[in-house]
């Protein structure tokens, strides 16, 4: 008995390992990002890029290592066209909107609204529990991203852009909430390449692929940024969350994810030089203080 408890402990903990990873590269994009759009892409182009890259980089690995793995039932559909078309296209254009209206600090507060959602909608959906030790974690995690972002000092907010960026939230926890309904019946490569390839078509008409090519072809280092999101900062992190998912409460899985703001703030200070104040270290220390009580053992 003592042995099969260390071995689900140790799958446990590996998929929430899975879940940091993912976060880690969800933190670092922006140094990516950044370059396409100074270089001419738009937002959208990136997105539909990133989703096109990644879907057909997963289809090709279904294909060789198992082609039945690349089917699915039809009437399942409809969990990709939410979870590709809300989670991933939606909630991209919806982010980007909220971003160019407000600064970049008090939209990415906004959009770590998502683990609220996600725990009320787990609980009526999959019943998950709404603990103290859960809620406790919640709230110590958002203060510590307040902190670490430093939303101090803001000034006013559009009330359009809270809007934006609370829809982009909403968008964002419903790729955790329809993935754990397809990972019922699939595989997470096969989840994960149907939520992009449905997001990649559904960004089509929003994107000028001549355009694309042309700044492509001026400079190498926009098709390296591109496949480097695509595959290294994109098919693997939601592979891994994806898989982690399966282990994981949604809920719990979206506490574990606030690790990526912290990783967008480490990243500021060591890639662009912004200054790290005291206030930003208290704020990273309660992330890392919410992950110790969230998985504490209750005894």
């Amino acid at each position: 008995m003592n042995v099969i408890k260390a071995i689900a402990s140790y799958i446990n903990k590996s998929a929430e390992i899975l879940i940091i990873i993912a976060a880690v590269c969800w933190g670092i994009i922006g140094i990516f990002t950044r370059q396409l759009s100074s270089s001419g892409f738009s937002y959208a182009e990136i997105a539909a890029a990133r989703s096109i890259i990644t879907s057909l980089f997963l289809f090709a690995f279904l294909f060789i290592t198992n082609s039945k793995k690349a089917k699915i039932n039809i009437k399942d559909i409809w969990v990709y066209v939410c979870m590709g078309g809300v989670g991933i296209a939606l909630f991209n254009m919806l982010y980007f909107r909220t971003i160019q209206i407000i600064t970049l600090s008090v939209a990415c507060i906004l959009l770590y609204t998502a683990p609220f959602m996600v725990v009320i909608i787990s609980a009526i959906v999959f019943k998950d529990k709404i603990t103290l030790q859960k809620i406790c974690a919640l709230f110590i995690a958002f203060i510590g991203c307040l902190m670490t972002i430093g939303l101090v000092g803001s000034g006013e907010i559009s009330v359009t852009g809270i809007l934006s960026g609370l829809a982009a939230a909403f968008c964002f926890s419903q790729y955790t909430i329809f993935g754990k309904i397809a990972l019922r019946k699939y595989d997470p490569f096969t989840v994960t390449a149907y939520a992009f390839g449905t997001a990649g078509v559904l960004l089509i008409p929003f994107c000028d692929f001549g355009k694309m090519i042309s700044l492509m072809g001026e400079s190498n280092v926009n098709a390296v940024n591109l496949l480097i999101i695509g595959f290294f900062l994109t098919l693997i992190p939601f592979i891994c969350y994806t898989k982690g998912l399966e282990k994981t409460e949604p809920s719990k899985a979206m506490i574990i994810a606030f690790v990526e703001p912290l990783t967008a703030a480490v990243t500021g200070i060591i890639v662009f030089g912004e200054m790290l104040s005291l206030v930003k270290v208290s704020g990273m220390a309660l992330i890392f203080l919410s992950l110790i009580i969230l998985n504490r053992r209750r005894r």
